[in-house]
């Protein structure tokens, strides 16, 4: 038993005149009993700034730490005020048992802690609007005291927690292991180790100080019996006493119509991303962002003081709206939505479903999909009668087994007949589809799946081989039917052959709307680590609308697709598609003869090819028949996107295909078709002086404009369709991507917006992107790519984009590819070329090559570096990792040993 007191003074990070203790009446036990509370408040700091707080939040610290969680949102929050921002109260509490609040000698459940925390908010007079903060247990207390207070809740923000385990799944294990009798007291008070433990989950490590600082209340077993007494009160069953308690709050959550914000470290031992999935379920309103690489102690890990205030500003209104509006009435909701982008409504007239194609042919015996197989294996035909069948077997079927609108279904499974039956049939009942392809690598991919957290996972063998050693989460469902023994080794529930007999003759669910999700796809990592893209049925369909119109696909065309994200589109065009011989995740396993053998199967008239797939089909074009070369010249359309092609690649291709248009349109993930070009008009902008890869013009109602680099190279100029204003690329288009997953803080940089009276607004396209790409638009109208905004050099002159110098440098016979890097610090970065020349070791370049290197750019170098090969990323085997590249040349530069970058 001890009362409340007040940290020390000298605590790094804490202000010690924040500190308070307020007595409060108790509550349940603690009827008719008085209890000491300590506190840190902003809301005298406010008062002494002449600041009225528009509201407050109410941050309650979870086990074993304390208020002192909260410091670098309290002064955070007080510098915001003083610069203009809308001032918030902070209130951070220390819960009774903790930090430095009152011992009490009690025992405090769930149920009891809602209630206590209810008491210290009465006592305060606390009024809303207020915005509940939570993290660990404090995220389930917060929570309780949110469902119980309405009237004055206007949000909810949560860190790392859980209010919802599900049964026959046993608890983490440091928490099991924490909990066993005999471990417990040990572990818990009568010596550190717990505490200890925690605080070792930071990423990066604490500050020795810091440490000190969040061991300060604990520094006595006696002090430390309610970190023993949270532990115990982990509901680790359906009989424990807190179990009611958790299971009534996290059932009120879901009932909530309130902003709410998500932020949450994936590394996290004990709140995994099964415990987001579960809020995000509850929550589907809310903002989410998974900061990669952060841990259980995410405010100490990442700046999410400045997203908590940067959300809170930006939904003021919404906020206070919640608080003025009486429960339920929809008004917060309302609100949310008017300030949410607005789709392109101008487009509904056109919109058609994705598989409404495939419905119109279901009785048509003709081929649908060809696959044309596997080291030696026969081709594989489906026609769109068996297509349309076995796509409402398997939809009827997932529906029979609980998949539902909105259920996330990782696919696992390479392109061809059997992945496109799957994607239809997703699709159909409004699951939404998680595809990650295997060029990410098993870390990427066991990322990829984590951060979405699918609840069914769809693969063949090697793909389910890796989800069970690698504790990936979903119900497993195997693409063939496997023996009894891999079933089990596997933890396979089902074989799509058995969820298509169980959905036989069985009816399809209502489908889904146009604005309901539809996909989420994963980018390459080439540019740090892939993040999931949100599409919605709406942006698929206006996707295939702009391939169909641009490219001219009709029923007759064929399409043979040597890249992956097209081969799904040809059911959805109403064409036949042909998957060549190839593995998909290698693009360089791609032959001219595979190509061949697929347009001759297909009487394809169109073709698309990755640029890595393009390389080495030019690379064996000598061991094409006469009737392979008879085949290719039947193709009237060559496509390349996915990474830049150039002119002499794209020419060499041609050649194979003399009848057929080149085109090598650009975009991301994000949206796949932006500008396009053609051989003819590659030819045509070589005579132009601008630096860059040309990549052509808008297509369709898309629209590009340029963000202006300031002097620092950062993007910070008007959206701009100014000729030679170099900067970031931002793009608009009917199928721009809806929003990155999980990922709010990069969504929000990504999205860029123009105001009233733009072209894109007059075209009913009012979302831009920011592409991370730099380049500049000419006085044509076309766009010239010149790199990626974080590869720009900024030199003592300006920024400096790299693409114009190695296109210069690229041009010496002995130089197979360039990359332009810079070192040293930024406004005095110095130019380095690296150049893959093949040769055995990694280092400085000869004098010869040198000196050709500086004679062929106007850029000065300060050195020239030549390696065996440059670091690409594995989807394309084509972007160069240039951020790899300047910190090898720094590292050698200054003097290391000569390592493989």
């Amino acid at each position: 038993m001890a009362r409340a007191a007040h940290p020390p003074v000298d605590l790094p990070g804490l202000p010690s005149e924040l500190s308070r203790i307020l007595s409060v009446p108790g509550r349940g036990v603690d009827t008719g009993l008085q209890r000491e509370w300590h506190y840190l408040d902003t809301g005298a700091a406010l008062e002494s700034l002449g600041l009225s707080p528009v509201g407050t939040v109410l941050a309650v610290h979870g086990n074993p730490t304390w208020s002192y969680l909260w410091r670098d949102l309290l002064t955070a929050s007080i510098r915001a005020a003083e610069a203009g921002a809308a001032p918030w109260r902070v209130i951070a509490v220390d819960q009774l048992e903790m930090g430095f609040s009152e011992r009490t000698g009690v025992h405090r459940p769930l149920a009891q802690r809602v209630e206590d925390l209810a008491g210290f908010t009465a006592a305060l007079g606390l009024r809303g609007p207020v915005v509940s903060l939570g993290h660990d247990w404090g995220g389930v207390v917060s929570l309780g005291w949110a469902v119980e207070h309405a009237t004055e809740l206007a949000g909810i923000m949560l860190l790392n927690t859980a209010i919802h385990h599900p049964d026959g799944t046993p608890i983490p294990a440091p928490l099991r292991l924490a909990g066993l009798r005999g471990v417990l007291a040990g572990s818990t008070r009568h010596t550190t180790a717990f505490l200890d433990t925690t605080l070792a989950l930071a990423r990066p490590a604490l500050d020795p100080s810091v440490k000190s600082a969040y061991r300060a209340p604990y520094r006595a077993s006696a002090r430390r019996a309610g970190i023993a007494g949270f532990v115990a009160d982990i509901p680790a069953d359906s009989r424990h006493q807190s179990r009611t308690a958790l299971d009534a709050i996290a059932a009120r959550v879901a009932q909530l119509e309130v902003p709410a914000l998500l932020l949450w470290g994936p590394q996290d031992p004990i709140f995994t991303d099964r415990y987001l999935d579960d809020l995000c379920d509850r929550l589907p309103h809310a903002e989410v962002h998974r900061f990669e690489g952060a841990g259980h102690l995410l405010a100490e890990d990442r700046p999410y003081a400045d997203a908590i205030l940067t959300w809170l500003a930006e939904h003021r209104t919404p906020l206070l709206a919640s608080a003025a509006a009486a429960p339920g009435d929809g008004t917060a909701e309302q609100s949310a939505a008017a300030d949410r982008p607005l789709a392109a409504a101008a487009f509904d007239a056109d919109y058609r479903p994705l598989w409404d194609r495939l419905e119109q042919l279901r009785d048509d015996d003709s081929a649908a999909v060809i696959d044309m197989g596997r080291s030696g294996r026969a081709a594989r035909r489906v026609s769109w009668r068996r297509l349309d069948d076995r796509v409402r077997r398997i939809a009827a079927g997932l529906t029979r087994i609980g998949v539902r609108k909105g259920d996330r279904i990782s696919l696992l499974v390479p392109p061809g007949p059997t992945l496109t039956a799957v994607l239809y049939a997703c699709l159909r009942i409004g699951a939404v589809v998680v595809v990650a392809d295997a060029g990410l690598g098993i870390r990427g991919l066991t990322r990829a799946v984590r951060g979405s957290w699918p609840d069914v996972i769809i693969g063949e063998v090697p793909g389910l081989l890796a989800a069970r050693a690698l504790g990936w989460p979903g119900i497993r469902i195997s693409a063939a039917r496997l023996p009894r023994a891999a079933r089990a080794a596997l933890g396979t529930s089902y074989s799509l052959v058995e969820i298509a007999e169980l959905g036989a003759d069985r009816a399809l669910p209502a489908p889904p709307e146009p604005d309901d999700a539809a996909a989420v796809l994963f980018t390459s990592g080439s540019t740090g680590p892939a993040k999931g893209v949100v599409y919605r049925h709406r942006q698929l369909s206006a996707l295939r609308d702009i391939l169909a119109a641009h490219f001219e696909v009709t029923a007759e065309s064929g399409l043979v697709t040597g890249f992956a994200p097209f081969a799904l589109l040809g059911p959805a065009l109403g064409t036949l598609s042909v998957t060549p011989d190839m593995d998909v995740s290698s693009p360089r396993t791609l032959t001219a003869r595979a190509v061949a053998a697929a347009v001759r199967e297909a009487s394809g008239r169109i073709v698309f090819l990755s640029p890595a797939a393009i390389l080495n089909v030019v690379a064996t074009a000598d061991e094409l028949s006469a009737d392979d070369r008879k085949a290719l010249r039947r193709v009237r359309t060559f496509l390349s996107t996915g990474a830049p092609v150039g002119p002499e690649l794209l020419a060499a291709a041609a050649e194979l295909m003399p009848n057929a248009t080149a085109h090598t349109p650009y975009g991301m993930t994000e949206c796949l078709l932006v500008t396009d070009i053609t051989l003819a008009g590659i030819r045509a902008a070589a005579a132009a002086p601008d630096a860059g890869v040309c990549v052509g013009t808008p297509i369709g109602h898309n629209r590009v404009l340029i963000s202006g680099l300031d002097a620092d190279g950062d993007a910070t100029g008007a959206l701009s369709a100014e000729p030679g204003v170099l900067g970031e690329i931002v793009v608009s288009a009917p199928h721009l991507k809806d929003h990155y997953d999980r990922l709010w803080l990069t969504d929000r940089a990504s999205l860029r917006e123009t105001g009233s009276g733009t072209d894109a607004t007059a075209a009913g396209v009012e979302r831009w992107h920011r592409t991370g790409d730099v380049g500049h638009l000419d006085d044509q109208g076309r766009l010239w790519v010149e790199g990626r905004l974080p590869h720009v050099l900024v030199t003592d002159s300006g920024p400096l984009a790299p693409v114009g110098a190695e296109q210069e440098i690229e041009r010496l016979a002995e130089v197979r590819r360039a990359a332009l890097v810079g070192v040293g610090p930024s406004g005095l970065q110095q130019a380095v070329a690296v150049v893959e020349t093949g040769s055995a070791r990694p280092g400085l370049a000869s004098p010869e090559l040198s000196a050709a290197v500086r004679a062929s750019t106007s850029q000065p170098l300060a050195a020239v570096l030549s390696v065996p090969r440059l670091p690409t990323d594995i989807r394309h085997n084509s972007k160069i990792d240039r951020t790899r590249l300047s910190e090898w040349a720094e590292r050698l530069l200054a003097g290391e040993r000569p390592t493989t970058p």
